[in-house]
Order: structure tokens, then C-alpha cells, then sequence
């Protein structure tokens, strides 16, 4: 088969197809391998962690792995081939077949390190399932702030290989000219810096985690996720807040999920004509529904706090544990529908209601 021998562009037919087939039996067996290969993987990660789930760990890595091993084997193919001498021209002292090297170079590590972020999150979504077991809820926030951090370090040092191998640039001198451009850069991004800085504060300092509901800046909400910049809190509303680290560590943050206690207030504004009979009577009945509650409240206090040309204040205060906030709004409404029967009851009238305006017609005419 002579035409095999044939040579276009510097190389025979035969070598296109060789590169061509295994490129193409590659990609057609491309997930049989990968699966294989990372089967292969998660018996030794298997011995780390006895209790992970092979499906859990074949589904987040096998679709990376799969790509890195086709453009690996790819690039490899390709370099076998004769770089043809019509498209051979130099650029700025490079020639197109070493420009054409360092992209298959830069491919090569731009897909492992892909991979390296993916088996990142494959680590803590194991770690985030033992932790899920223990009561306490700083260990789910190191596992997201350590998986994020993780992921940046492993960025950063991915930039510096493909510049490395790429490039071929000292790292040395390259982490020395980073240094000046850093400091510029960080005159320029200060406020990026806070926040970064902020967020090891929050991590180390507590103050609120991820699932805790806040109220910081006027804003109420879940926190959901906190992050190297921000903090992200799930409104009443279901809007997402995107809050800066900084803020959150600047501002009054009112953990309310780490109240021991509950608290309502009602004040109730009677007519100064209330009746001295009646006032008993309204604080007597409030006092039984309170204690009607048994075990949901822990105190509870009905006085009649002030009496002024104004009317009658009367103070209800209960406090119950630190129960869900549906629980205790279904609990407080109970109490104050069984507060306003008694009110409606006995007939009261309630400071500040407009008067009646009586007309006197003594019987003298003008």
C-alpha cells in the first residue's frame, strides 16, 4: 500500500491516520477507561475512607478525568507528527512549532489541574458527610472555608506551572516581579484584601455560622454560604444578600440563632374610663391563657405598668425556648386571638378611640 507512504505536509498518510485512530479510539473509549482507571484510584481511597460511596466518587471525578486523559493521549499523538515547514514562522523570537508545543503543554496542566479541583470537592464533600454527624456546626463552616481556600492555593500554583512550562520563566524572578505587582495591586484592591482578611476573622473569631439566622445592617436572614469575599444571607423575602466580609465583621451582627430564649411584648392601651373591675379581669384571664401553655413558656409577666391621662397600660411579656421561628409565631398568634376575645369579651375600649360628639339643645332660640 504505497499511497500509505505518501507524504503530505511533512508527513506520510500512514502517520495521520495512526495519530487519527488513536485519537478517535480514544475518544470512543474514552469513559470505559476513565472508569476503569478511577476504579482503580478508589481502592486506594477507599482505604482512607472506609465508609465513602464509589458512585459518589466515580460521578464527580470520571467526567475530568476523562477529558484529561483524551487531551493527554491527544497531545502525545500529535507531537509524534512532523511539524510541517510551509507553516513553520517566527514571532517575537518564537517559532509557530514551539508556540504550537507550550499550547499542548498548557492544555496538558489546565486539565490536571481541573482534576485536582474536582477531587478537592469530592474530599469535602466526604469530609462534609462525617461532620454532618457531629452536633456541632463549626466543623460544615471549615470544611466550605478550607475547600475554598483550597481551591485558590491550587489556582495560584496551576497559574505559576502553565507560566513555568510554558513560558519558561524563572519562578524565582517571577515571584519576585509578583511581589512589586503585588504590592501595587494591593493598593489597588484593598478592599478585596479586607475581605479576605475579614473572612479568616470570621472563621477563627465565630460569630455567627452557616444555617444561623442574622440581622445585620437592617437585612434578616439565613446565612448560607460564607465565602473568602462574602457572605451570602437568604432573606424573608428568598433573595439572596450578598453581604462583604468586612461589613459582616465591622457591623452589629445579631445572632438570633444563638438566643437561649425567646421573647414576645404586647401592650395592651385601655380607655382611662376602664373600669377598675374590668383592668383586674383582662389581667386575670391574660394570666390564665399564659399559664394555659404548660411547658412552651418558660415566664411569663401581665402588669399594668402605667396608668396616665392617656389610659391604662397593661404589659404582657412571655419568653419561650429557643424554638423555630414558625413554632413561635404559631404560638404567639394563638395567644394574641385568645387575648382579643377576652378583650371583646369585656366589652373594653381602648385609648386614643375617637369620642362621641354630643349635641346639648337647652331649648333657647336665637
Amino acid at each position: 500500500m504505497d499511497f500509505l507512504d505518501k507524504i503530505y505536509f511533512d508527513n506520510t498518510l500512514r502517520s495521520y491516520l495512526e495519530v487519527g485512530g488513536t485519537i478517535l479510539l480514544v475518544l470512543l473509549l474514552k469513559r470505559y477507561l476513565s472508569r476503569y482507571l478511577v476504579s482503580l484510584f478508589f481502592r486506594l481511597v477507599k482505604r482512607v475512607w472506609k465508609t465513602v460511596n464509589k458512585k459518589n466518587f466515580v460521578d464527580l471525578v470520571v467526567g475530568p478525568f476523562e477529558w484529561f486523559l483524551v487531551l493527554l493521549i491527544s497531545v502525545f499523538a500529535i507531537d509524534k507528527l512532523n511539524f510541517p515547514d510551509i507553516l513553520l514562522y517566527t514571532l517575537y523570537g518564537h517559532t509557530t512549532a514551539d508556540i504550537v508545543a507550550r499550547i499542548g503543554t498548557g492544555i496538558i496542566i489546565t486539565s490536571f489541574i481541573l482534576l485536582v479541583l474536582r477531587l478537592i470537592d469530592f474530599i469535602a464533600f466526604v469530609l462534609e458527610d462525617r461532620v454532618n454527624l457531629t452536633p456541632d456546626a463549626r466543623d460544615n463552616q471549615l470544611v466550605v472555608f478550607l475547600r475554598d481556600f483550597l481551591k485558590v492555593v491550587v489556582g495560584i500554583i496551576g497559574v505559576l506551572i502553565i507560566v513555568k512550562a510554558c513560558f519558561n520563566q524563572p519562578l524565582g524572578n517571577l515571584l519576585t516581579g509578583l511581589s512589586l505587582v503585588g504590592a501595587a495591586l494591593a493598593l489597588g484592591a484593598k478592599e478585596s484584601l479586607e475581605n479576605l482578611i475579614a473572612s479568616f476573622i470570621i472563621f477563627f473569631d465565630k460569630p455567627f455560622f452557616t444555617g444561623d439566622t442574622v440581622k445585620v445592617n437592617n437585612i434578616t436572614g439565613r446565612v448560607e454560604k460564607i465565602g473568602l469575599r462574602s457572605t451570602r444571607i437568604l432573606t424573608g423575602d428568598k433573595t439572596i444578600v450578598t453581604m462583604p466580609n468586612k461589613q459582616m465583621v465591622d457591623s452589629i451582627v445579631d445572632n438570633w440563632s444563638m438566643r437561649t430564649q425567646r421573647r414576645a411584648e404586647t401592650i395592651l392601651e385601655l380607655s382611662v374610663k376602664t373600669p377598675l373591675e374590668k383592668a383586674e379581669s383582662i389581667i386575670a384571664a391574660i394570666k390564665k391563657i399564659l399559664a394555659g401553655n404548660g411547658p412552651k413558656l418558660l415566664s411569663y409577666t401581665v402588669v399594668l405598668r402605667d396608668i396616665s391621662k392617656n389610659g391604662l397600660v397593661i404589659f404582657i411579656e412571655y419568653f419561650t425556648g429557643p424554638i423555630d421561628f414558625s413554632e413561635f409565631d404559631a404560638l404567639r398568634q394563638t395567644n394574641n386571638l385568645q387575648i382579643k376575645k377576652v378583650l371583646e369579651e369585656t366589652e373594653v375600649e381602648f385609648s386614643g378611640e375617637p369620642g362621641k360628639i354630643v349635641v346639648i339643645n337647652d331649648g333657647k332660640k336665637d
